[in-house]
């Protein structure tokens, strides 16, 4: 299973990424690395069942399994036997416990990132082959691309973002008839506070952009709290402010992304998904490690990380703004070290620095 790329390959190969939308959407440079060394071979992923959207249209993906994130005990077993030995390959994209063990009960062959840890030792005896975990400073797409590596494949660097015929009808519907207005999509809901940029800075991104002829679009999910948060922005908006919160797949949103002209967002799987179609985005980063998970921009190489540790900077078509302080990033869950809490760093980001990154992506997008 480590022969080179010319071989035929496996008929199978399951590819485990039990996490959250943004690193499924981060392993399909990997699926897409299986699909151009091994045509023939059919690749299927497992996924937590909120997350089975970002990929259901993916051409190099036949099948998506789904397993809720909290399953209870009996629901667990039988999916764990629905999976022993039905493929010839199973590689786990996360370290953890299931993963591993679901790459073991699934796979012939099996590979996958474990953590280095003394006490992570039992997990290797599950796998055929194991790749270090660094949570640090290698980013989320090369250190899935190193189970490309550990299969004797050429690694391929394209996040792949689908949509189908339904998604695309969805939000052609929505859009209406914009005439020739460029669209902006703002992502203002992260799905955490300490991800979160404060309503007065959307207000004013949104009114500068309205006064250059953009047409606003906002983008969002369907938490209760997400569309309360949205719905009170989107009264504050210029006219014509379209509130697209809810009312779209996660398909269709990736679909409502392709549209923008510009593209403004915190550390989201929006965010990334409008870097990978290469659209002009701005990401706001607070805590977040962008060298480990900053947007991975359209066309970057594989073999690089796209991002320091610190700084505002730019790549590609992305644009990172990183919040100011010597403890920036923190990599920790807001300032009072839980989810609900806030960032001070991302709290005290002005608009007009936003502004004027948007601005100086849009002439450099046009020139």
């Amino acid at each position: 299973m480590t022969g080179p790329a010319s071989s035929p390959g496996p008929r199978s190969v399951l590819v485990v990424v039990t996490r959250r939308i943004g690193d499924v959407l981060l392993a399909t440079p990997l699926i897409r690395s299986l699909k151009r060394a091994w045509p023939q071979t059919a690749v299927d992923v497992l996924a937590f069942t909120g997350t089975k959207g970002i990929i259901a249209a993916n051409p190099d993906v036949r099948r998506v399994l789904t397993i809720a994130e909290r399953p209870g005990l009996l629901q667990h077993l039988d999916f764990a036997l629905q999976l022993l030995r039905r493929y010839d390959v199973a590689l786990s994209l996360v370290p953890g416990d299931r993963p591993t063990f679901y790459a073991f009960l699934a796979g012939r062959w099996r590979a996958g990132l474990l953590l280095p840890a003394r006490q992570e030792a039992w997990k290797r005896r599950l796998l055929q082959r194991w790749v270090a975990f660094d949570d640090l400073n290698t980013h989320t797409v090369r250190m899935h691309l190193a189970l490309a590596d550990a299969l004797g494949i050429p690694r391929s660097g394209e996040v792949t973002v689908a949509w189908n015929a339904d998604d695309e009808r969805q939000v052609t519907q929505l859009l209406g008839n914009g005439g020739a207005a460029p669209l902006a999509v703002l992502h203002t809901h992260p799905r955490f506070n300490y991800k979160m940029w404060h309503p007065e800075g959307w207000t004013e991104v949104a009114r500068w952009l309205a006064a250059r002829g953009f047409r606003i679009a906002l983008s969002g999910g369907r938490d209760a709290a997400e569309l309360a948060y949205v719905a009170a922005l989107a009264r504050g908006m210029p006219p014509g402010t379209i509130n697209a919160a809810g009312k779209l797949s996660l398909g269709a949103s990736a679909c409502l992304a392709s549209r923008a002209r510009v593209h403004v967002g915190p550390d989201t799987a929006m965010t990334h998904i409008a870097a990978a179609l290469g659209v002009p985005t701005v990401a706001l980063y607070g805590p977040t490690n962008p060298v480990k998970w900053g947007p991975w921009p359209r066309g970057h190489a594989p073999d690089a990380n796209p991002w320091r540790r610190c700084g505002s900077q730019k790549s590609g078509n992305v644009t990172l703004l990183q919040g100011t302080g010597a403890c920036v990033p923190c990599r920790l869950e807001g300032c009072e070290r839980n989810l609900s809490s806030f960032s001070d760093c991302l709290q005290q980001l002005s608009s007009a620095r936003v502004i004027a990154a948007i601005e100086q992506l849009l002439d450099q997008s046009t020139a």
